[in-house]
């Protein structure tokens, strides 16, 4: 209940200069997710109650709440720029590629690397646990693959075959020494 004394927050009210700014902007808009949070704060900006905006949009009347008060704080910046902020990476591909340097000068001399090892640089340079996953993910981002040799050659001869063949081998030849053939008398 609402003690007679306390004030509750008053309605933002809008200017005409600010809806003819939202309605520009809904025109020019081409992303469908910036149009449905521009007609939300058009709609409330017209005198309709967040429960009717609600209704119209499908957001929540807490969140058509909150894009006024991002309105208020940030302008249509606030509505229509990208509000997923921050490096979901860590570090910038560049970043990244400078810490892959040493171990692709390795990995080009032909030596294994150890995914732990560049876990572990990786880790120094961010400052926090990363999982294999994500390491795994940087390496493919910079065009790395896992290059293992094979276990056999799939073409190769069974043991067997191979023994026969060392036995055709000259060197494995027991050499018998012809000897010219007698001539037999002539009996005419």
């Amino acid at each position: 209940m609402i003690n007679p004394g306390d004030k509750m927050a008053s309605r933002y009210v809008f200017s005409n200069e600010e809806i003819r700014g939202i309605e520009q902007a809904r025109k020019v808009n081409k992303d469908k997710r910036v149009e449905k949070r521009l007609k939300a704060l058009e709609l409330h900006a017209k005198g309709a109650f967040a429960k009717d905006v609600s209704d119209a949009t499908g957001y929540h009347t807490n969140y058509v709440s909150r894009l006024v008060t991002k309105y208020c704080n940030k302008g249509l910046e606030g509505i229509i720029g990208n509000h997923y902020g921050g490096n979901r990476r860590n570090l910038s591909v560049e970043e990244e590629k400078a810490i892959l340097a040493p171990f692709k000068e390795c990995a080009e001399k032909g030596q294994i690397i150890d995914i732990s090892e560049i876990a572990r640089a990786y880790q120094e340079a961010v400052d926090h646990p990363v999982s294999p996953t994500h390491i795994y993910r940087v390496l493919h981002r910079h065009g790395w693959r896992k290059v293992m040799p094979r276990s056999r050659h799939p073409k190769k001869a069974s043991d067997e075959e191979i023994e026969a063949s060392k036995k055709l081998r000259p060197e494995n030849r027991v050499s018998v020494k012809s000897t010219p053939a007698k001539k037999l008398p002539d009996t005419n």
